[in-house]
């Protein structure tokens, strides 16, 4: 069985090796990344391609007649398109669940960073900063206690409640919100929940209903001063609005691990370092999902899912 890699990077970072047990199912390619142009080329004559970004979409699926198999290494299927692969009988599977943990304790650590700003006040502390001081401390910014704060966490699925979990153990009080186009029970509406909350974490898919859920008419209806954080997607946020309550003082703060588009263009208008609220917003390159512990999740379900395939049994099936 040929087997191809399409974007190994992310998931390697470089390290061949890890492969291995992926090597005893077929014959494998590793490409590092590849753009949708490449795609055919590279997985030609190939039954299996393994994705995390790189398209594999009706184009590709027609102009490859061997493919039988698309492991999408990653939960969201988006880059495939799953009815033309139905149309062919090709499988697709994904990998959900392998990052829950660690993309909860990156929430928090953007939480901390806009409460404490560890990071500002060690800046200010090295050489003579803090020898300087006439005090025996100094403040880059007011400090936030966590304990007793209301957190409005927008997803309930097992990141939400992962989290969840952890607001609970800093003696926060929780709440879920019912995600718009969702059926869930026992939600509270948005509309009632934003005028309360110090604390906003999205955790929802991506879909029609909820793009640029957090937009100028959400983020007026916050308490002045809450914190956002987005470590979902980034168009459930509308970028223009965000710029703008951030500058207005509306919102006190904002922890984003994800953009609209990545990698954002140069001079975006959220990442300009001498933007008014650059002091209060803090952003990662999408790396919630990519601790050393979940990528070796991650891979070894990529395998196991290939496995299964072979066994003719189903095993995390999206198509």
């Amino acid at each position: 069985m040929r087997i191809a890699i399409l974007d190994a990077f992310t998931a390697d970072q470089g390290d061949a090796t890890v492969w291995k047990g992926l090597e005893a199912l077929g014959s494998v390619t590793r490409f590092e990344r590849s753009t949708p142009a490449e795609v055919i080329a590279r997985g030609e004559g190939c039954e299996v391609l393994l994705t995390n970004k790189a398209l594999v979409q009706a184009e590709q699926v027609a102009a490859l007649p061997d493919l039988r198999y698309v492991g999408v290494m990653a939960t969201g299927t988006n880059v495939v398109d799953l009815k033309a692969c139905a149309a062919r009988g090709i499988a697709v599977t994904n990998v959900p669940g392998y990052s829950t943990e660690s993309v909860a304790q990156l929430v928090f650590a953007l939480i901390l960073h806009l409460c404490q700003d560890v990071a500002g006040h060690h800046a200010r502390s090295v050489g003579d900063g803090w020898a300087s001081s006439p005090d025996f401390c100094f403040f880059t910014r007011p400090l936030r206690e966590l304990a007793g704060k209301h957190l409005v966490i927008v997803g309930a699925g097992s990141i939400g409640r992962a989290v969840a979990r952890i607001a609970e153990a800093f003696a926060m009080r929780v709440t879920y919100a019912r995600v718009p186009g969702s059926s869930s029970p026992d939600r509270v509406d948005l509309a009632d929940c934003l005028p309360q909350a110090d604390v906003i974490s999205l955790h929802c898919p991506l879909t029609e209903a909820t793009r640029h859920l957090v937009n100028a008419d959400f983020l007026s209806r916050c308490r002045r001063g809450a914190l956002l954080v987005n470590t979902g997607r980034g168009p459930l946020i509308d970028e223009a609005a965000l710029g703008a309550a951030l500058a207005s003082g509306q919102l006190g703060g904002a922890g984003l691990d994800v953009l609209a588009q990545e990698p954002p263009p140069r001079g975006h208008a959220l990442l300009k370092a001498d933007a008014p609220w650059a002091s209060r917003l803090v952003v990662t390159p999408h790396i919630a999902w990519g601790t050393v512990e979940a990528r070796t999740r991650l891979i070894a379900e990529v395998v196991a899912n290939l496995a299964a395939f072979q066994r003719g049994e189903v095993r995390n099936r999206v198509g």
